[in-house]
């Protein structure tokens, strides 16, 4: 009898399991054909991507094929008759789904963690392009399926982030193929942010705050209160989007839509206090300001399109766009905004 109900709760447990597919079907054209092959290295060390709570049941996510190297490598010819001579290679680090409520979360959100990165291969050097880094969030109360959102800004970010490989600034230094594993850590060595004092001065974009060379001939203007207000060359007022941001007294401030904000370092790297709300504010004329890589690496920007199926304050590719604070930081590499929650 015992072994029986057991049985009877083990199958209706199944029967309340479902499977969402992260269904990776979007156009991945190289419009230059520069490209002549993709190729997926999947470091992940753990392969099961997790599940979700999706109203009175849960869903088990996935990837389209087991053989996922082979899956992008077919996708990638379908999709590109003319081919170049560039040979990229995608590093997927990480891809995971859970339910999640952190500290600063009023609910319980579904979240997918996904962590990609992008490489020009030349024989047994690699050059690193770019990489997306982000935690996406669906509120469950907003969406009809919090599994299928998610499947849907996962899969999109992907392709995105592909599409935007393509026309990636390419950095300059290589990385062995012995080392390619810990790129990460390898490359920014070379991020002089990181390792010294920071010089005073206006910094016009993520280089060369990394290189720390101040742009010359630029400065602060404060008002009585002591915040900057405006950005000068010589007498010329410099737009703030223009700017990336500033270091005085050894302290640097994040340009963001609400302001210059102050950037903490710890031992992940720089960070700032804010949310997604305050980083992508609404456009004047309703629509979404977003980027995969926003105030970071040319040529990888994410589209600004709204899921359908959900109101204005969800965000492809970050998905919900909440008004919670949390660390937000400034990728190493890139320049890009880094959620952790």
């Amino acid at each position: 009898m015992k072994k029986t109900f057991l049985f009877l709760l083990f199958t209706l447990f199944l029967s309340a399991q479902k499977t969402e597919i992260i269904s990776l079907k979007q156009n991945i054209k190289d419009r230059n054909a520069r490209t002549k092959s993709l190729i997926l290295m999947d470091t992940r060390t753990d392969k099961e991507i997790g599940k979700v709570s999706d109203k009175k049941e849960e869903a088990l996510l996935k990837l389209p094929a087991e053989d996922m190297n082979a899956f992008v490598q077919n996708w990638f010819t379908e999709d590109n008759k003319a081919k170049g001579n560039n040979d990229i290679v995608l590093m997927l680090e990480e891809l995971k789904v859970y339910d999640e409520q952190a500290p600063n979360d009023k609910v319980r959100l579904g979240k997918a963690r996904l962590k990609i990165s992008s490489f020009l291969k030349r024989n047994d050097r690699y050059y690193f392009i770019s990489r997306f880094d982000n935690v996406i969030v669906c509120d469950p109360r907003r969406v009809s399926s919090v599994s299928r959102y998610l499947s849907q800004n996962l899969s999109y970010a992907i392709v995105e982030f592909i599409n935007g490989t393509y026309a990636g600034s390419v950095m300059s230094q290589y990385i062995p193929e012995n080392e390619i594993t810990r790129y990460d850590s390898y490359l920014a060595e070379s991020n002089k942010s990181l390792h010294q004092e920071l010089k005073d001065g206006v910094y016009l974009n993520f280089r060369s705050f990394s290189n720390q060379e101040p742009a010359v001939g630029y400065y602060t203007e404060k008002n009585k209160k002591g915040k900057v207000v405006r950005v000068k060359e010589k007498e010329v007022t410099v737009p703030m989007g223009d700017v990336f941001c500033y270091v005085e007294n050894g302290e640097a401030y994040r340009y963001t839509p609400s302001g210059f904000l102050k950037m903490t370092k710890d031992n992940k790297g720089f960070y700032i206090v804010s949310s997604r709300a305050e980083l992508f504010p609404d456009a004047k004329s309703g629509g979404v300001v977003i980027g995969a890589l926003a105030g970071g690496l040319v040529g990888a920007a994410i589209g600004a399109a709204i899921d359908a199926e959900s109101n204005k304050r969800m965000l492809k590719g970050y998905g919900y766009k909440s008004a919670t604070f949390t660390n937000v930081y400034i990728d190493p590499l890139t320049g890009s905004y880094n959620f952790q929650q």
